[in-house]
């Protein structure tokens, strides 16, 4: 019970700047949510249920031009499936008589930082130190996103349009690092920026819902890049 306690503690602990760095990107999410039509109720349980940057802004964008139900749930699958790569990867670190209703648990929790903090743990996991750093980045997450849409719905159109732009400016500084250092990957995001102004002007798949040019683009270039440029055993995939 002790060893459970102060794994919580050092869990808050390295929890605390996560969650000031969510609160901040989730008002500019909360600010989306907003331009999709969302409530602040519905965008504070958006956050609560999903826990994910880009798969949230995708949903959002989707909700927007309109999309049906399965195509916003094929692309928040595609979107947030590098979780499950994660996930597999923290199973495996657990005790063997570690409880299934903790391994859920984290499953759900699974995010880009709480698998950076979790996994770098030396030994056995213990479920109690991601719960602690869960308890405060899950509350910055989803109040953020909600305190960004009653922001949204208060302040002046510039100034939202403004906040708008800085949720962009997190989605380059994921995409600038990687790309800076592996010329495949800067290759691909050149095509994928060409590929969906072309599928905005090309017949036939003009014609086709935003949501479903996303779910064709994010599918077969991903799968070609794949076949093309295959990440060898124990190759570094952000040098190249």
């Amino acid at each position: 019970m002790e060893q459970n306690r102060n794994a919580f503690r050092n869990g808050m602990r390295d929890g605390l700047p996560i969650g000031l760095g969510y609160f901040a990107v989730s008002f500019s999410l909360g600010i989306a949510a907003k331009n999709a039509g969302l409530t602040w109720l519905q965008g504070f349980f958006a956050s609560a249920l999903c826990t994910a940057s880009a798969g949230e802004y995708a949903g959002f964008s989707m909700i927007a031009a309109c999309a049906t139900y399965l195509e916003i749930a094929i692309v928040t699958l595609i979107t947030n499936a590098r979780y499950l790569l994660m996930s597999c990867a923290l199973s495996q670190r657990f005790s063997p008589d570690t409880p299934m209703i903790h391994r859920f648990i984290m499953a759900h929790f699974v995010t880009d930082e709480f698998f950076g903090i979790t996994i770098a743990r030396p030994g056995y996991l213990n479920p109690f130190y991601t719960y602690g750093a869960v308890c405060i980045g899950w509350p910055c997450w989803s109040i953020g996103t909600a305190l960004g849409v009653v922001a949204g719905n208060l302040l002046p159109v510039r100034i939202v349009s403004a906040f708008s732009v800085a949720l962009y400016g997190m989605f380059l500084a994921i995409i600038i690092p990687p790309a800076r250092k592996n010329k495949v990957v800067a290759g691909l995001i050149v095509i994928c920026f060409v590929f969906s102004f072309l599928f905005t002007k090309l017949p036939v798949v003009s014609n086709l819902s935003s949501g479903t040019r996303t779910i064709l683009l994010t599918v077969s270039i991903s799968a070609l890049a794949a076949a093309l440029f295959p990440v060898k055993e124990g190759e570094n995939p952000n040098e190249g």
